[in-house]
C-alpha cells in the first residue's frame, strides 16, 4: 500500500504534511521529515482504527485476490 505525502512550509516556518488519500489525516512538524513521520504515523492509527471498528477502509485496503 502507497500514499502520497503532500508537504508544504507555512509562513511561520513550520511545515504540514498530508496524505489525501485518508481524509484528516494531516500534521505539523518543525522540519519536513518530522511532518511526514507524524503524517505517516497518523496514517497508521487512522487504518488500524478502521480496522479494528470493522469499518470499510474503502480500496486502499481490498486483498488483490479477491
Amino acid at each position: 500500500m502507497r500514499f502520497i505525502v503532500e508537504t508544504e512550509q507555512e509562513e511561520d516556518a513550520r511545515w504540514i504534511a498530508e496524505i489525501l488519500e485518508l481524509s484528516g489525516v494531516l500534521a505539523y512538524g518543525s522540519t519536513r521529515e518530522e511532518a511526514i513521520a507524524r503524517a505517516q504515523a497518523l496514517a497508521l492509527r487512522v487504518i488500524a482504527d478502521r480496522l479494528e471498528h470493522e469499518e470499510e477502509p474503502g480500496e486502499l485496503l481490498k486483498p488483490e485476490n479477491l
